[in-house]
């Protein structure tokens, strides 16, 4: 009997369980379920933008990219924190102060239609682009679970399965509630694996014998380098002040206090776990220096003992369940609530618009599976889906804090302007003259936000955003 294996199922039970006593709380209307009614606690806030966060990427990609290039991989979750910290410190008042549902919601009360659908086309694609990389991590994990049984794409296909049905069942009341068991889950499956793993192997200095001398495998920073890792926390700090599926957190937060608390507390929680999974991807590149680097984590956990194998292999598909629930969730209310409600039936009643959602949960997660089968890559991917989410932090901060220099036209120029810079950036390699294409989308966005206020001289509705 594969004692690993029987853990995991019993772990996807368990959250069936939770998903199911939550969809009597996610019942009644669409904030229920979307918001969990504006009720979450400042811990429940916590575990949800850590579940966010500690993710596929974040632990199967750290450790990917670890594998390839050493412990400085660990800054990326690092970085994530730190974004949560500068979400719950800069704007996660005023977010909840404004009583919006999505990004786009804040660019139609204050921009034109088109800024609005600008926003809502290139909100779905960020999280889509995001979403589709928790299957690869999950995929990768069921197959180190059951080679016999898993490939890669079948575990993929399992995966989209619980993801979408949990998330689908009890929407922000089961992600949350969730997530109380899945972070707790990761972190201890996580910290004791590589302490467990570092004590097989012999310890760390003999883990660094096993290295290869040419790179820099345990230096903190060399790996990725300097630049590599501020451009991580530029990226990291831009989605956290501006993607739906971590506003969506801040906004079921019961009020302003506990919405704050929760973001700084949890942002405190991140700094540390992504060395712990680096960590992890050098022993595996120790162990097995030829397997494929996506595979390496759940590799060398294999190696363990069956039950802690079991346990950890378990945190490592939490950390994908947690993620996947909340960019699905979000995903899924950016089309309910302003494509369908706002432009094809604007008297839907609530029952109708609640089953929509749902509706939207299951179509959008077939997508990014299918999105998902294409993509190699975890983190170098991740990066560049996120480095669009400059324009909307750009018109975020100028709306919340300079509304007097916003304009009508502003979001969708800004927007626009964001996507043309993503596309040249991967199209000609000639305007590559930074290190990321972050710096390049900040300076355009910028640009763009202060030529159309000196160009346009119609505002918004300034008093609204005081």
């Amino acid at each position: 009997m594969n004692i690993s294996f029987v853990i995991v199922c019993l772990y996807i039970v368990l959250l069936f369980v939770i998903s199911y006593y939550a969809k009597r709380r996610a019942e009644g209307n669409a904030a229920n379920y979307t918001l969990a009614g504006r009720q979450l606690t400042t811990p429940l806030i916590t575990v949800s933008i850590v579940g966010l966060a500690v993710g596929g990427a974040s632990t199967i990609g750290v450790a990917e990219q670890a594998y390839k290039v050493g412990l400085s991989a660990g800054w990326y979750t690092t970085a994530w924190g730190l974004g949560a910290i500068a979400m719950g410190l800069l704007v996660a008042k005023k977010y909840r102060e404004l009583n919006i549902t999505t990004i786009p919601e804040l660019l139609g009360r204050y921009y034109d239609n088109k800024g609005m659908i600008a926003g809502i086309a290139c909100q779905i694609l960020i999280q889509l682009v995001v979403m589709s990389l928790q299957y690869i991590a999950g995929g990768s994990i069921l197959c180190a679970l059951m080679p016999e049984i898993f490939t890669l794409t079948s575990g993929m296909l399992t995966s989209a399965v619980v993801f979408i049905g949990i998330t689908s069942i009890g929407g922000m009341w089961s992600a949350s509630l969730s997530n109380i068991l899945n972070v707790s889950l990761k972190y201890i499956g996580i910290i004791l694996a590589t302490i467990v793993g570092v004590s097989h192997a012999g310890g760390i200095d003999t883990i660094k014998a096993q290295l290869p001398q040419n790179v820099p495998y345990m230096d903190l920073f060399d790996g990725v380098g300097i630049l590599g890792i501020i451009s991580w926390i530029v990226v990291l700090v831009t989605v956290n002040l501006s993607l739906q599926s971590i506003i969506q957190i801040s906004l079921g937060a019961k009020n302003v206090k506990t919405a704050q608390r929760g973001f700084i507390i949890g942002g405190l929680m991140m700094l540390p776990i992504g060395f712990v999974s680096a960590l992890m991807g050098v022993l595996a590149r120790s162990m097995y220096p030829d397997v494929s680097p996506a595979l390496a984590l759940p590799k060398a956990i294999m190696s363990l003992d069956p039950v802690l194998a079991g346990i950890t292999l378990a945190a490592l598909w939490a950390a994908d369940v947690s993620t996947a629930c909340n960019l699905l969730l979000s995903s899924a209310t950016l089309f309910s609530q302003d494509i369908y409600k706002k432009f094809i039936n604007p008297s839907v009643s609530d029952s109708k618009f609640l089953m929509v959602t749902k509706g939207a949960v299951v179509a959008l997660g077939i997508l990014t599976l299918s999105l998902a089968m294409t993509i190699s890559g975890i983190i170098s991917t991740l990066m560049i889906g996120l480095s669009l989410t400059a324009a909307f932090s750009v018109i975020v901060l100028f709306t919340l804090f300079a509304p007097g220099l916003c304009r009508k036209n502003s979001a969708f120029y800004t927007i626009l302007t964001g996507v043309i810079v993503l596309i040249l950036w991967q199209t000609t390699p000639a305007i590559r003259i930074f290190p990321h294409v972050i710096y390049l989308e900040w300076l355009a966005c910028l640009g763009t936000f202060l030529l159309i206020y000196v160009l346009d001289r119609t505002p918004i509705t300034s008093h609204e955003c005081a």
